[in-house]
Parts: C-alpha cells; structure tokens; sequence
C-alpha cells in the first residue's frame, strides 16, 4: 500500500509536513553527534576545543570584543545575502504546491488598512488578549504551583484569574506509621530531584495554564476577536500532558475558540527555523500564508502517547485533527524592518483580517515587532503572580512556620 504522505519536495510541503513539538522517541534520544558534524557547524576539530591550552586566560575582553565584532558582522553579510536568495527565488513559490490552500501566498499589507485596524478594532477595545504565567516551587514536604492568567484590551478591560495547587505526600496520621513512611520514601524515590520539575509539575505548570489561557479566551473574554500567546493547540494540550482528562477538556475548548472563528495567535519563539529563515525575507508589512496545521498536528498525535484502556483517546485526537486542522491556517509576518518575523495562526475564514491585526498590534512597537497587547497582558500577569512575589510568599511561610531554610534547594539559597 502506498504510503499517504509521500516525502515533502516543496517549501509548503515541508512547512506543512513539519510536527509543531513531537514527542521524542528512543531512536532520537539516542541520537549521536559526530566529529564531522562538530567540525562543520562549529568550523573546528572537537579535539582543538577540548585543548584547554589553547583557551584563553583571564577575561581577554580585547580579544574577545574583537572576535565577536567578526563573528557577528559575518554572520549578518550571510544572513543578507541568504535574505535576498530566499526572497527572490523562494517567497514567489509559496502557494505554488499541489496540495497547498487557496489562501496561501505572500501578501503586503498598506498603511491606510493598518490604520482602520488601530481607529475600528484594536483601540475600541474590540480585540481583547490573554497570557498567563506559571511558578512552581518544590521542597522535600510540599510542591506549590501557582498559575496566573491576565485579559486586557486597550478598550480598558482588564481581569486576573489564579489558581494554587499543593502537591503533598503526608496526610494525617496513618493507622501504621512505619508502613506509611516507607511508603512516601519509595515515592519520592522515585520523583525528580527537590528543585527539579518533574512530570506532574509540568502537566500543573504547563499544561493546566495553558488551557487556562485559552478557556479564559473563550469564555471570559467578551471582545469580537481573540488574541493569544503561542499555538492555539500545542503540544501540551494536543496530548494532555499525559494526562486524558486534560486532553479531553483541552479538545473541548479549543474546538469552540476554532468554531469562534475569529483569533489570532502569535508564538513567542517558535522552533522552526526553516520557517523563521522564510519569515526574514519578508519586508515590513508583508504577511505570508503558508498552509493548514493539519499536517503538522496529524504529526504529534501519530508520535504522542495515549491511555489505550476504556477509551480509544488517541482516536478522538485524530477525529480532532481531521475536523479542526484543515480550519486553522498559519503564516508568517513582519511588522517593521527593525524587528523579527513571527508566525501566526488563524481560522481561513478570516486569515487575511487576522494578519493585519497582528501586524498592527505589533507595530506599535516597531522595534520589537510583537503583538503589544500580548506584552501588557504578560505584564499585567507577572506584576500579580510573578515568580519574585511568589517566591517571596514561600519564603515568608517558611519563616513563620519555624524553618526559614531547611527544606530550600542550595540553588534557592546560593545568593
């Protein structure tokens, strides 16, 4: 039987074909770097690196400086040079592939539409945006994560949400105390080390805030468009964090924020380099249209890990994938010649709208080139739930309950 998806030839192909997080298998994880590989991408025999006699001594900052300043100046010549091929000879074929969406394209946006946006959507407050953070803090008694979720609009909306979760192993008194001890020290063998995240502070951490954020978009939010920070289905969502009850809910209320119709989402850093590599050819205002995230999320369900038992979860992922992925289409931009490009995500409904407000927002601050609304949603996050304060919480109860040190981390406790 022929295989359903031949090997990817073309740029949107490739996008399209490239899995947003995958989970990593044995035969990844036990993939190995070789001397060649070394010396192509450093430029140097490992061997030479490892000769500390050649290292420098004391801070050099002369030598130093110097090689930098080369270093950097080389690198942005290759880059411009890479810039002007991509721009060239590879931006005019996106859209160009036999399986690619009649949207897909690359686009220039005119100051007069960026203008409407501002006067019409953004500063009426018709856009509102969500974006949470997350602190966990765990000693040998007690496990504390702490999830905050903020929703702005420059409208004036402006609402917090927080949720704490306490991980402890000790409960009341136990009819056999001997037993029970044993017991909590074969589970905390079997944790990560204190201070270490393991796999249930991040299904808390991660997972949980990120379905926070988007069931506060969905729900709490009142505006006309949506606006959120990363992918509107990660990874973490996409396989529950191991967690099924997680997936299930996550499902549930990703597929209405689709059936909204109306948001956008913009990653902070996307790990796509071949993508970014295409976003940095655009010039400013220009929006490209690259493909649906069918592929890519086909790619995280077929290599996540799925309860099998009483329910077929992997199943309803994939249902998910076919009904939903077609519906989200993702693309590139660049507000400003200054910044870096981004990717974006949208319903194909209203791709076109959805670009321009994330160019819009973002132009606001031409430097950086990201969506400011996303920014003074993180800022209003962090300045009530900021790991500093959280923190500073953990310290104070620590003291009042007599041990103001003992159950610290020495990393905790370095400064």
């Amino acid at each position: 039987m022929a295989d359903r998806h031949p090997e990817p030839s073309t740029i949107g192909e490739r996008a399209q074909a490239r899995p947003v997080a995958p989970a990593l298998d044995d035969e990844e994880l036990e993939e190995l770097l070789g001397d060649q590989e070394y010396e192509t991408a450093f430029g140097e025999d490992l061997e030479r690196t490892l000769d500390v006699d050649t290292w420098a001594t004391g801070l050099d900052w002369e030598g130093a400086v110097a090689r930098l300043k080369t270093e950097i100046r080389s690198a942005v010549e290759r880059e411009d040079a890479l810039r002007r091929l991509v721009r060239d000879e590879l931006l005019p074929r996106i859209g160009q592939a036999a399986n690619a969406p009649p949207e897909a394209g690359v686009y220039r946006t005119t100051a007069e539409e960026i203008a409407k946006v501002h006067e019409g959507l953004l500063f009426p407050g018709r856009v509102e945006a969500v974006d949470g953070t997350s602190a966990t803090h765990e000693t040998l008694p007690l496990g504390i994560t702490q999830i905050g979720v903020a929703i702005v609009s420059y409208g004036g909306v402006s609402a917090t949400f927080a949720q704490r979760v306490f991980r402890k192993e000790i409960a009341g008194k136990a009819a056999d105390p001997v037993k029970t001890a044993m017991e909590i020290i074969d589970r905390r063998d079997g944790r990560a080390g204190v201070g270490q995240p393991d796999g249930m502070s991040e299904l808390a951490r991660r997972g949980i805030m990120t379905y926070a954020e988007r069931k506060i978009l969905i729900d709490k939010a009142s505006a006309e468009w949506r606006l959120g920070h990363g992918a509107p289905i990660p990874y973490e969502l996409l396989t529950g964090s191991g967690s099924m009850r997680l997936l299930q809910a996550s499902l549930a209320v990703v597929a209405r924020l689709i059936e909204h119709e109306r948001f956008v989402f913009v990653p902070s850093a996307p790990g796509e380099r071949g993508l970014l590599t295409l976003g940095n050819a655009l010039a400013a205002g220009e929006f490209a249209i690259l493909g649906t995230i069918e592929r890519r999320i086909e790619a995280v369900v077929e290599r996540g890990h799925y309860a099998t038992k009483k329910h077929d979860y992997k199943g309803e992922a994939m249902r998910f994938v076919r009904q939903y992925g077609p519906e989200v289409l993702y693309g590139l931009y660049c507000a400003s010649e200054q910044s870096p490009p981004y990717l974006f995500y949208a319903h194909r409904k209203h791709i076109h709208m959805a670009a321009r407000i994330a160019i819009a927002d973002s132009i606001l601050r031409p430097a950086r080139g990201f969506p400011m609304l996303i920014d003074v949603a993180d800022a209003t996050c962090k300045s009530a739930f900021g790991a500093a304060g959280f923190v500073g919480l953990i310290h104070d109860a620590y003291s009042q309950a007599g041990v103001p040190l003992k159950y610290f981390g020495e990393r905790d406790t370095r400064r």
